[in-house]
Parts: structure tokens; sequence; C-alpha cells
């Protein structure tokens, strides 16, 4: 038995003292969107979430087929008869057993999805300000570039913002260079370059993030780079803009004093739902 919230009821009723992900941080997960029953970018999403497993010495389960990955999660969004566009994410945690050392490294897979409003991305030029969360740091590991469900700082950086009525905040690693945004990867543009924090500092390796770099090469007179940026380098900014696969691009209109224009977020964004439209 155990004591839940002042009660004693079975552990039976409560699953969450046998999940290791709720004990210990010990899962992984992908967030996906899938608009008109597929699943956008699903090639990059399964082969990084196979990548995670293996980083955190996970077995990897031999019917784990990306066709078996894509199956179960249009399968649920079908059965909760979601059209248009949803959002769905698939959190994969060690079995039950052992404290920090787990009796087995075989996994199980929790997979939930909801309905969104848009179909395809759009642009939000509300008034989006940041600020950069100093509390904590991201360090400089592979752990950072994955998903796990140990997002604490993600989680305090977010309170942080809101207690301080920002619309996000910009994470610095150990080394005091600006990594990524609470929520997504970020992108700065000083005059013809746009910069990225290089995975190697910790940030997140993104799914968006690759697919705007993709992008981005094909445009005529821009240069992209991936390269460390410093907090003072946000201020020498024309534009800033962070992106992640539910919002595809958001524009940041200010940080501290200065403001920032959006005009590449908004060629990105036409040639990101033109990509789209061809797949």
């Amino acid at each position: 038995m155990i004591n839940f919230n002042g009660n004693i009821v079975a552990q039976d009723d409560n699953v969450l003292t046998q999940n290791r992900a709720f004990l210990y941080g010990d899962g992984v997960f992908e967030t996906l969107k899938i608009v008109n029953n597929k699943i956008l970018f699903v090639e990059d999403h399964y082969f990084r979430l196979m990548a995670s497993m293996r980083v955190v010495r996970m077995e990897i389960p031999m019917n784990f087929t990306m066709e078996y990955f894509e199956e179960q999660v249009l399968n649920l969004v079908n059965q909760k008869n979601i059209s248009g566009s949803a959002r769905a994410r698939i959190t994969v945690f060690r079995n039950d057993g052992g404290l920090y050392l787990p009796k087995t490294n075989e996994v199980s897979f929790l997979i939930h999805a909801t309905a969104l409003e848009s179909t395809f991305y759009a642009l939000n030029t509300a008034e989006y300000e940041v600020d950069l969360y100093k509390d904590f740091y991201v360090t400089k590991q592979l752990l950072s570039s994955i998903k796990t469900t140990n997002k604490m700082i993600n989680v305090t950086g977010s309170i942080f913002a809101h207690e301080n009525g920002l619309a996000n905040c910009i994470l610095v690693n150990d080394t005091k260079n600006v990594v990524e945004a609470l929520q997504g990867n970020l992108f700065m543009v000083v005059g013809k370059k746009l910069i990225t924090p290089p995975v190697s500092e910790g940030c997140l390796n993104g799914i968006m993030r690759k697919q705007i770099l993709a992008l981005s090469k094909k445009i005529t007179d821009i240069e992209v780079v991936e390269e460390i940026i410093s907090p003072f380098d946000l201020q020498k900014a024309d534009e800033l803009f962070l992106t992640n696969v539910i919002t595809g691009i958001q524009p940041i209109t200010k940080y501290r004093k200065k403001e920032f224009t959006s005009n590449l977020a908004h060629l990105l964004v036409q040639k990101l739902n033109e990509s789209i439209s061809e797949n």
C-alpha cells in the first residue's frame, strides 16, 4: 500500500510508483505533428528516437520499425476521430524494476494525441518578448541534445518566464553561451547571415532546426552557419526566431531593449509550407 495525497490506497491503483520515467526521468520522447493523417518529418523523428534510446542504453524492440511507429501513432489519432491536424507525443521508458540501476533495459511506450487548430504553419507576429534564464545552465554533453523526460530546467524556466511577463526564455550553457529557448531552437539573423548554435553547445538536435537549416541554404544571398552565440550577440541581431515542430517558426519581437524584424521568418514559413505540400 502507499500514501497518495494523504489517502492510503493499494499500490496497484497508482501505476506511477512503478514507472521509471516518473521515478527517475528514465525515458525519452518525441513530439510529432500530424497533418491530414501523415506524420511530418517521420523519418527524422524515428531515427532521432532510435538514437536517443541507444544513447541511454535502452533495448530497442525488434518490432519497433518506422512503419510500426507510424502505424501506432496514426491508429490513436484515427481512434480519437481527429481530422486535419494533431499533436502527438510518444514516450518510451524503461520497464519497472531496480533503483538507479534498472533490472532490465526492455521498454514500454505511451502515446497520446490532441487536435490542433491549424493545419499548416502560420507566423505569429504578436508581441513575443524573451530574456535570459540564468538560474540553471544547460551542460555541453550528448544527453542535452536528445529529448529525455528530465526537463526540470525547462519547467523552472517556464515558471520564471510567466512570473516576469515573458513569452519565453533563452537558455545558456555552462560556458555562458546561448543555447536555445525553453521550447525550441534559436536562430539569429545578422545582415545576410543566419546563425544557430551548434549541437555541441548543448542544444537539442531539433527536427525543425534541421528543416530550417536545409531550407535556408537554398535561399540566395543567405549565409547559413552553426557557430557560438554569446548573450551580447543577441542585441546586435536584426532578427531572432525560435523553431519547433508544432509551432514551426516563432519570431522574437523583443529582447531586453532591442526590437527585431521578422522578414526571413516570413519567407521561411512560406517555404516550409511549400515543402510540406510537395511531400
